[in-house]
């Protein structure tokens, strides 16, 4: 979202520094290549007292008109770091739901905890990405006066309706011109739960003969086994990573998010929906908040209920999946495009941003 943000024509014009608190990875090399100064700190999994105050120097030497964390360890570094410099107002993000016992190590729950206690004091604002979000993390102490929501913000350029990539991919794929493919864009996590795709594939797939079955992310090569398992081998494509998801979106007729738990404002959903794509959600975070009536939302760890759901879509036809897509792509261009989202942030960093044009984000 920060890579993203960055590029929006209004935040474009401002100065950004961004600070990482273990390595640049990545983004920090995308971001090199907008021309934004990426650093990293180096940090291990214990904060250091010695690397939070040669942030608080890069903080000082910046003078930025607002520091912007992201997540809750950055949060607090970050928070510390900006008042050690002084005079800086911060902005913390929160995108996540509250943490669920067993899923996080004792540092980041301690984390949480700490920052519940400082949010009172801290930061300015702080920006969770869910109604949910915000609704539990208030429920755990964090200051209900601080905080706001502000989305996801989706590209709707980048993410868009593609006859031609649709038709490319399905062709690549070797799908048949009437299959009704049915997908999933996730890493391999517990908490994406193929598991329970793959159980509602085989109840579907018994029911129509024309469902076909998609997963993209990270590692989903390595399920060929559990599905063959279950008899689905013919019905599914595995594409583990792509670089190229708006490409594959368009060739699906139905995107899927099963997650078992921890969802807040999935991007994965609001992309499938500016690609024009009918989207199948569990009810988590704000699931059924971002799909509105475009989509469908069932309990999670629920494959009857998931096959269910996909098999309305099948009914639909044709023509019902593309009127609920151009819906779906509708409420994404009037509710949570990134030019909308981009001006939300803009107006919570006024005045000191209109005063002076440079923001500095710790991630």
């Amino acid at each position: 979202m920060l890579y993203r943000l960055v590029q929006v024509p209004e935040m474009a014009r401002c100065e950004h520094r961004v600070v990482s608190l273990t390595s640049p990875g990545a983004i920090g090399d995308r971001l090199r290549q907008l021309g934004i100064e990426s650093l990293a700190l180096g940090m291990g999994r214990f904060p250091s007292p010695l690397k939070i105050v040669r942030l608080a120097r890069i903080v000082r030497d910046f003078r930025p008109a607002v520091v912007h964390t992201w997540m809750y360890h950055a949060n607090l570094i970050g928070g510390i770091a900006a008042r050690l410099a002084g005079g800086v107002p911060i902005v913390w993000a929160i995108h996540s739901c509250v943490l669920e016992p067993g899923r996080a190590r004792w540092t980041t729950r301690w984390t949480v905890a700490l920052g519940a206690w400082l949010s009172g004091w801290l930061p300015d604002h702080i920006v969770a990405v869910s109604r949910a979000s915000r609704d539990q993390h208030v429920a755990i102490g964090y200051d209900p006066t601080k905080l706001v929501v502000i989305p996801n913000g989706f590209d709707v350029e980048q993410y868009r309706p593609d006859p031609g990539a649709r038709r490319a991919v399905r062709e690549e794929l070797r799908l048949d011109p009437d299959a009704v493919v049915i997908g999933l864009v996730a890493r391999i996590d517990p908490v994406k739960d193929h598991a329970s795709f793959i159980r509602a594939a085989g109840l579907l797939a018994r029911r129509q003969p024309h469902a076909a079955f998609l997963f993209c992310g990270d590692g989903t090569e390595h399920l060929a086994g559990a599905i063959d398992g279950a008899g689905l081998s013919d019905r599914f494509r595995l594409l583990g990573h792509r670089d190229d998801v708006p490409r594959v979106m368009n060739a699906l007729d139905v995107a899927t998010l099963c997650s078992a738990a921890g969802e807040a404002f999935p991007l994965v959903v609001g992309e499938a929906m500016a690609c024009g794509v009918p989207c199948v959600v569990t009810d988590l975070g704000d699931c059924s908040y971002l799909v509105g009536e475009t989509g469908r939302v069932v309990r999670p760890r629920d494959p009857e209920a998931l096959a269910a759901a996909w098999e309305e879509m099948v009914l639909l036809g044709p023509d019902g999946r593309h009127r609920l897509g151009r819906e779906a792509r509708r409420r994404i261009e009037r509710e949570f495009s990134l030019r909308r989202v981009a001006a939300e942030y803009a107006a919570l960093y006024s005045p000191p941003v209109a005063g002076r044009l440079a923001t500095s984000r710790a991630q």
